[in-house]
């Protein structure tokens, strides 16, 4: 397990301030969420003692988000900002020496990899430079394990000459002049021959991305010259370059989807490549006809491990942890028998993997060895991991990593691992994970702060705990629902509830923090939020999130309307006379299902939902989502009835003439995975019959509402429908 030995002594008195807030105060308001500091990406100096980390602040009156970078030491003492840093930079990493660090920023000529040193005695940071000045920019860098070189990624013209040492000035050059043409061009038409000619929130253009790698001296080359689709494969999960070094610097692996047509294909693979022969060419290594992610190498090079899905065309199929044997060029799966979704992984040594893994509602840390017999889960916290980092601290191990939690956002803590360790919860090959886990029986570990970001603001609110619960359904399925009471909760009153769908549908509602849908801003205002996990939700294993392949209105609406059923019968501070059903994506999709088939609900929010499947199919991106969840494509099913048909039978317009709760609409002109004439179809549909209702659109929004000022007339126009419907907020006696 160990890493490395840090030299100096930990005092428990240096973590300061506890993980859970101080005694609460009063409820947080809008201008309270938008106040707080944003944690992104870490970064851990190799000698184990120095935290790097990004913090977005937000100016609501200004309209902006901006990053800055920090440097703390892991043993205490005060935070500072990056001395060579500037307001908008990034993408910090420390060197493998630990003597200069790589930083993004934008403050010449387009973001370019800068360098500086640092002095791994006192933190500090001086001598920056730029390193790259390619017209493209430069995103996703990333050392090389020997220090020489970087990898990094830049979108560019694949039909211009490759951007290289040998011919730097007339690529770099034929790039900049097709940026600027365009830029010019008093015509903005564009002219389509292949599908995806957008995606989520713009149009793809003629531009990919590509990756290059740059040597400290300042000599650049193009590692996938010439490749008309992008290196990386877009993931909404990040990622940053999808690449790694093997231990050598001597090779890179990386992941490239291949095929003719990527609107209907998930299938990314893994290659290797020389970097010692500039003319080799990438070779696969997977084999898998799903999604293949992120890889990395072991330590001592005999592993090359990455994420794998075992079926094409379907974004939500099992990630999977695999090995690939350098030597003998084998693959195996690491844990056959683990049923839930490796969501991120690194090594801990060259015979030990950690992973994060969503389950029920939470996001804990694992460790498997590289023969797969001897799985374990650090399970005794609360909330969801990420960035997980195992060191040794005065030969005891600790886990340091960012933490989030619905009522807390994301901080870096680290943890006693001895003391995280669930040795009830130890997995073994041919145990059910799923039975272990009921075997917890031990109090939830609370792991030490590092990062305070919002130490201050948060003691000043009340932020409710989330409560979970559990029910089983007709075919004795058992789901999990969670309930926030609101501020100041009186058990004597009832109160009104807002009822949340999630998206996905491949997706889950758990102990975690959101700045789109944040519960707990939710229920501020005198709402128990209720919030279940029905068929589709992930980490209950991979046949509930199968559930609603081609059912999407079938179980997984009878699946929330049990747990709302559920949660009213159990929780007598509910009052079900007063509940507003609000969710968005497949979230927004469900609420209009449920418009056409319950009038339980006061009302209705739809967010960025599907309305008519036959259109969303043909002004949708992403087809091979549509012809996965629906079984194929509408003209599959011409000449059949309806009953038989899924973008008919599950069609939220279908039934009409059913609507009766008032609806707020919502949606973005630049969401391209749900149009925006979605929503228009349902807003004209509601307004033809009569149905109380009204459409917040956005002209400058995708699928998610990001702009500061945008979001607060997001959650004013949500609550300010809800309270109108519900009869105000607040409870009642």
């Amino acid at each position: 397990m160990p890493k490395f030995a840090l030299f100096f002594s930990f005092a428990l008195v240096f973590f300061g301030v506890p993980f859970c807030p101080a005694q609460a105060k009063r409820p947080m308001t809008f201008e309270d969420m938008m106040q707080m500091k944003r944690l992104g990406e870490t970064a851990v100096s190799p000698d184990g003692k120095w935290l790097a980390y990004s913090v977005t602040s937000v100016d609501l009156n200004q309209n902006t988000k901006t990053a800055e970078l920090w440097v703390q030491a892991i043993a205490g003492g005060e935070p500072q900002k990056l001395a060579v840093g500037k307001p908008g930079d990034g993408g910090i990493q420390f060197a493998p020496d630990g003597h200069s660090v790589l930083f993004l920023s934008g403050r010449e000529n387009g973001q370019q990899i800068w360098l500086a040193d640092f002095d791994p005695a006192t933190g500090a940071t001086s001598n920056a430079k730029k390193l790259t000045s390619i017209a493209t920019g430069a995103d996703d860098a990333k050392w090389s394990p020997d220090g020489h070189s970087i990898v990094f990624t830049s979108f560019v013209y694949p039909d211009c000459p490759p951007i290289s040492a040998a011919d730097f000035a007339n690529g770099n050059q034929c790039n900049a002049d097709r940026d600027k043409a365009l830029a010019d061009s008093k015509v903005k038409a564009q002219i389509f021959t292949h599908l995806l000619y957008r995606h989520w929130d713009h149009f793809t253009g003629a531009k990919r991305s590509h990756l290059f790698l740059v040597s400290v001296d300042g000599g650049m080359r193009d590692l996938t010259p010439g490749a008309a689709n992008d290196v990386p494969p877009f993931s909404l999960e990040g990622g940053g370059c999808g690449c790694a070094f093997a231990p050598d610097s001597k090779e890179l692996a990386f992941t490239e989807n291949l095929d003719p047509e990527q609107a209907i294909s998930t299938n990314a693979d893994v290659f290797t490549l020389d970097l010692t022969d500039p003319a080799a060419k990438p070779v696969k290594v997977s084999t898998s006809p799903g999604g293949d992610f992120n890889p990395a190498y072991s330590p001592d090079g005999k592993w090359l491990a990455w994420r794998s899905q075992a079926r094409a065309g379907y974004e939500s199929d099992k990630f999977r942890l695999v090995l690939y044997d350098r030597a003998a060029k084998t693959i195996k799966d690491l844990l056959p028998e683990f049923d839930n979704w490796v969501d991120e992984f690194a090594w801990d040594s060259p015979d030990h993997i950690v992973f994060v893994s969503g389950n029920k509602g939470q996001g804990p840390v694992y460790m498997v060895n590289v023969t797969g017999d001897d799985l374990k889960r650090f399970g005794k916290t609360r909330g969801e991991w990420s960035a997980p980092h195992l060191m040794d601290v005065d030969g005891m191990p600790w886990m340091l990593g960012t933490l989030v939690r619905v009522d807390r956002p994301a901080e870096v803590v680290i943890g006693n691992v001895l003391e995280m360790d669930d040795t009830a919860v130890r997995l073994r090959l041919g145990a059910s994970p799923g039975g272990a886990a009921k075997n917890i029986t031990k109090a939830t570990y609370e792991p030490k702060a590092i990062t305070h970001l919002n130490d201050a603001l948060l003691a000043q609110l009340d932020l409710p705990q989330m409560e979970d619960f559990w029910f089983t359904v007709a075919d004795g399925t058992k789901l999990q629902g969670f309930v926030i009471r609101p501020p100041g909760f009186d058990a004597a009153k009832k109160y009104p509830v807002k009822f949340l769908i999630h998206g996905g549908p491949q997706g889950a509602w758990g102990d975690s923090w959101s700045y789109r849908w944040n519960a707990e801003l939710f229920a501020a205002n005198g709402y128990v939020v209720v919030m279940i996990n029905p068929r589709g939700s992930t980490g209950y294993g991979q046949a509930v999130v199968d559930g609603v392949n081609g059912d999407w209105g079938g179980k997984p609406f009878t699946d929330l309307m049990t747990g709302l059923d559920y949660a009213e019968q159990h929780y007598p501070f509910i009052d079900k006379t007063r509940e507003c059903a609000l969710g968005a994506s497949y979230g927004g999709y469900m609420a209009n299902w449920v418009l056409g088939h319950s009038t339980r609900f006061k009302c209705i929010v739809s967010h960025d939902g599907m309305f008519n499947p036959e259109s969303a199919y043909g002004s949708t991106e992403e087809l091979w989502f549509n012809e996965w969840e629906f079984k194929g494509k509408p003209w599959d099913y011409y000449g059949k009835p309806d009953s038989e048909n899924p973008y008919r039978k599950w069609a939220p317009m279908m039934p009409a003439k059913n609507f009766k709760t008032p609806t707020l609409v919502i949606h973005g002109q630049l969401d391209y995975r749900l149009d925006v004439s979605e929503g228009y179809q349902l807003f004209d549909t509601l307004q033809r019959l009569g149905v109380p209702s009204k459409m917040l659109y956005f002209p400058d929004e995708g699928h998610w509402v990001l702009k500061p000022q945008n979001s607060e007339l997001w959650y004013k126009t949500v609550n300010d429908w809800v309270d109108q419907w519900t009869g105000a907020s607040g409870s009642s006696h």
